[in-house]
C-alpha cells in the first residue's frame, strides 16, 4: 500500500513537473529571448496554437516574451545612451546677455584732509589791541584776524609824508634852475660850463624824491602790518591771540584751516598704479554717509616703503564747510572701462572642481565658463570670462552638466532679475 502510494506520488509530481515544463518556452539555437524562442506545448502539441496551448494562453498559464526593442547586438554603454537619448530633455530658462562696457573701479580707504592750514603770524612787533575773530568763525581772505597798538607808525608816515614833500620841492627848484641856465647861455649871458653843475644838482634831487618816496612806503608798510589779515579762506582754528598780550614778529595771531577744497587721500595698490593718472573722477563717502564726488589732482612717484602703495590725493568741492578734516572716508576711482557681462548673482554655480562660473547653453548643449568677478553692484555683478553674447542658464542650472543636452526656453532679463529677488526674498 505504501508502496503504491510512493509511486502515485512520485507520477504526480512528474506530471506536475511536465505541466510546467509545458507552459515555459524552448530556446533554438541560443538567440535570446524573442528571437528563436517558441513555447514547449507547441513542440509537443506539434503546431504553432493547439488547442492545449490556446486554453494554457487563456488561463494565463503559458509564458509570455516579447522581443526586445534594441539591436542585441549594442553593448550596455551603448543601449544605455540609446535609452538616455529617448528621455525627454532637461528643461532649463535662460537669457541672453550681450557683453557692454563695464567701469573698472579701485577702490581706496582714506581719510579727509585740509587743503591747507595757515597760521597768521605778526610782520612786527606789538602789543594786541583787538582781536577780530574766534575759534571756529569763517573767514575769507582779506578778513581783519588782529590789529596790534599803532604806536609811533602814524608819526612815522607823517614824516616820511613831510620828506617826501619837502624833497619834492627842492626837486622842482633844481628843474627850475636847468631851465633858466639853458635859456641864459643861449642868449649867451651864462658861461657854457655852468650846464653840468646844475644837471647834477638835478640828479641829486630827483635822488631824494625817490628815497623820501621808498621811505613813505616802508612807514605805510610798517603802519599796515598792525593789522593782521587772513590770506585764504577757511575757519579759525587754535591758536588765537588775546587782546593786550604783546607779539613778536612771526608770532600766531590765529590759525585757519581751509577746507573748500578739501583733499582726500588714500593708498592706490601697486598693481593699479599703472592706470592710475590725474583727472580721474572719483565718487567719496564719508563714514557719516556723506557723499561726494572729486577728481585726482596728485599721484606721489615713491611707493610706501612699508605697504608698496602710492599715495594719491583727490580734491573735493566744500563751499558749505560740511565735510570736516580727519574723517575716515571710501573713495571709488573709475579708471576707464572694459568689456564684461552684468549678471543677477543668482546664475553663478560652481563646477566639480570648485571653480567659480557659469553655465550657458550652446548648440543645444550646456557649456560652462570660468569666470571673473571684477565688481558687486546694486544691479547684478559685472564678470569677464564669457563670449560677447551668451545664453546663460538661470533657472535649472545646478541640474545639469557641461555636455548635457537641453531644451532652452529663453526669457527676459527683468524675469530672471524677478526671479532672483523672489530668491532672496524667500531666503531672507
Amino acid at each position: 500500500m505504501r508502496a503504491l502510494f510512493s509511486y502515485g506520488l512520485a507520477f504526480g509530481i512528474l506530471l506536475l513537473a511536465a505541466a510546467w515544463f509545458a507552459t515555459g518556452t524552448l530556446v533554438q539555437g541560443g538567440q535570446g529571448p524573442g528571437n528563436g524562442e517558441k513555447p514547449i506545448i507547441s513542440v509537443i502539441e506539434g503546431e504553432e496554437h493547439g488547442p492545449l496551448a490556446t486554453q494554457l494562453e487563456n488561463a494565463g498559464l503559458l509564458a509570455q516574451h516579447e522581443a526586445p526593442t534594441s539591436d542585441p547586438n549594442l553593448t550596455i554603454a551603448q543601449r544605455n545612451q540609446s535609452a538616455q537619448a529617448e528621455e525627454p530633455l532637461q528643461d532649463v530658462r535662460t537669457v541672453v546677455y550681450t557683453a557692454q562696457a563695464m567701469p573698472i573701479e579701485v577702490p581706496l580707504r582714506g581719510r579727509t584732509q585740509a587743503k591747507s592750514v595757515v597760521t597768521a603770524v605778526a610782520e612786527t612787533g606789538g602789543t594786541v589791541e583787538t582781536v577780530h575773530v574766534s575759534k571756529g568763525e569763517r573767514v575769507a581772505a582779506g578778513d581783519l584776524l588782529c590789529t596790534l597798538d599803532q604806536g609811533t607808525r602814524a608819526a612815522a608816515v607823517a614824516q616820511a609824508e613831510a620828506g617826501l614833500a619837502q624833497a619834492q620841492v627842492a626837486l622842482q627848484q633844481a628843474q627850475t634852475d636847468v631851465e633858466t641856465n639853458a635859456s641864459l647861455r643861449d642868449r649867451g649871458l651864462a658861461p657854457a660850463n655852468t650846464a653840468s653843475q646844475l644837471q647834477v644838482a638835478l640828479s641829486g634831487a630827483q635822488a631824494q624824491v625817490r628815497a623820501a618816496e621808498a621811505g613813505l612806503d616802508n612807514a605805510r608798510a610798517e603802519l599796515q602790518r598792525t593789522e593782521i589779515k587772513a590770506k585764504v579762506n577757511g575757519l579759525v582754528q587754535d591758536p588765537v591771540a588775546v587782546a593786550g598780550s604783546m607779539l613778536a614778529a612771526g608770532a600766531p595771531c590765529a590759525t585757519i584751516i581751509q577746507l573748500d577744497p578739501i583733499v582726500f587721500t588714500g593708498m592706490v595698490p601697486e598693481v593699479h598704479i599703472g592706470l592710475a593718472k590725474l583727472g580721474l573722477e572719483a565718487t567719496i563717502r564719508t563714514v557719516t554717509g556723506q557723499q561726494v564726488s572729486g577728481k585726482v589732482t596728485y599721484i606721489a612717484s615713491q611707493a610706501d616703503n612699508a605697504t608698496r602703495a602710492f599715495p594719491v590725493e583727490i580734491e573735493i568741492p566744500n563751499s558749505d564747510f560740511s565735510i570736516r578734516d580727519g574723517v575716515t572716508a571710501e573713495a571709488t576711482v573709475n579708471i576707464g572701462s572694459a568689456p564684461g557681462h552684468l549678471l543677477p548673482q543668482s546664475v553663478l554655480t560652481l563646477d566639480d572642481d570648485g571653480v567659480l562660473g557659469v553655465r550657458t547653453v550652446e548648440d543645444g548643449k550646456v557649456a560652462f565658463h570660468e569666470v571673473t568677478i571684477v565688481s558687486d553692484t546694486r544691479q547684478g555683478v559685472w564678470v569677464t570670462g564669457l563670449p560677447a553674447i551668451a545664453q546663460v542658464i538661470t533657472v535649472g542650472q545646478e541640474n545639469v552638466t557641461a555636455g548635457q543636452a537641453v531644451n532652452a526656453i529663453a526669457a527676459s532679463a527683468a524675469e530672471a532679475t524677478e526671479s532672483e529677488t523672489t530668491t532672496e526674498t524667500s531666503a531672507s
